[in-house]
């Protein structure tokens, strides 16, 4: 169940507000990098503070994708230089981190920096960050002195019944659970195939390839990330010529090719790029051609880590 008492807390006068609700003020929707954003912060922590929380678990966690949305421009890390190394380790679902961590993903997020996820304590709060400088804190707690709190710092904490953000009771979608059951099917391919691709989205919108055989199969599952989405297809191909050859001219595709010193890429093209493209793998030895709709997308297998207990808790 989520937190039973849920408040929105914005920069947006509810005075400046026109007959429909819709902000009429003069408040920017991108974070001011100083005072106001560090107001957000401080009262993001009075709530925990109130609500007896000192560590969050990380949820549904993502970085920018091939395309980004935000009002502030992607920088480079998604937010994350200086929280998580390079690799990213230690950013995914599940995690725990600190307050303080989690007040600075909450700050990346305010800046549209690339990086978001759900911030959660399981029934006894949460904190999601919307479009446009809206935050929702919930909490097990009514949290009061939070509220008067947010108002010092010159924000606004208005009462909800829930966040717009909070992940639905059934978006743990029917992806069944990367378990021995999942494996021995994978086994079973491979002897029929030799080779397979393996994708290891560890994050939404990031992913690791690795090419399966039955010598290897092992220290490949011994190094996935936690809770990552495994989706099993078919192996590249050699002819990459052919590969390329096959490209539709009118869509857009994920391509994904192996360079000579053995790793993995991939890019996601529109259909005027394919001649850039191109130049871009001419050097490849091996390449296959994903399709983007999901519809579309028919992978061989296609499965989600468990915890260590063999529980599945991931939600993709």
């Amino acid at each position: 169940m989520p937190p039973s008492f849920v408040h929105q807390i914005t920069k947006y006068d509810p005075a400046d507000r026109d007959e429909r609700g819709r902000y009429a003020g003069s408040e920017d929707t991108v974070s001011d990098h100083g005072p106001v954003e560090a107001a957000y912060l401080e009262a993001i922590a009075a709530f925990a503070r109130a609500s007896g929380i000192d560590r969050l678990e990380i949820r549904e966690p993502e970085v920018t994708g091939f395309a980004a949305f935000g009002l502030e421009p992607p920088v480079e890390g998604h937010g994350l230089a200086g929280l998580f190394p390079p690799d990213l380790t230690g950013y995914h679902d599940g995690a725990e981190v600190s307050l303080p961590i989690a007040l600075e993903l909450v700050r990346a997020m305010l800046r549209d920096a690339g990086a978001w996820c759900r911030l959660e304590v399981g029934d006894r709060f949460t904190v999601h960050v919307g479009w446009d400088q809206y935050v929702y804190v919930g909490s097990d707690r009514p949290c009061g002195d939070a509220v008067a709190r947010t108002h010092e710092l010159g924000l606004f904490a208005q009462p909800l019944t829930a966040s717009p953000y909070a992940a639905e009771s059934d978006e743990a979608d029917d992806k069944p659970a990367a378990d021995e059951h999942f494996w021995a099917r994978v086994r079973t391919e491979l002897g029929s195939r030799e080779t397979l691709l393996l994708q290891e989205s560890y994050l939404r919108n990031a992913a690791r390839w690795h090419r399966l055989a039955k010598g290897n199969l092992d220290t490949v599952r011994t190094g996935l990330g936690p809770r990552a989405l495994l989706t099993v297809w078919p192996d590249l191909s050699p002819d990459v010529d052919a590969v390329l050859a096959a490209l539709r001219e009118d869509t857009s595709a994920e391509f994904v090719w192996q360079t000579p010193d053995g790793t993995i890429r991939h890019i996601v093209i529109d259909d005027d790029e394919y001649e850039q493209l191109a130049a871009l793998v001419a050097d490849a030895t091996a390449a296959r051609v994903l399709p983007l709709a999901a519809d579309d997308r028919h992978p061989l297998l296609r499965a989600v880590l468990p915890d260590s207990d063999g529980v599945l808790r991931a939600r993709w």
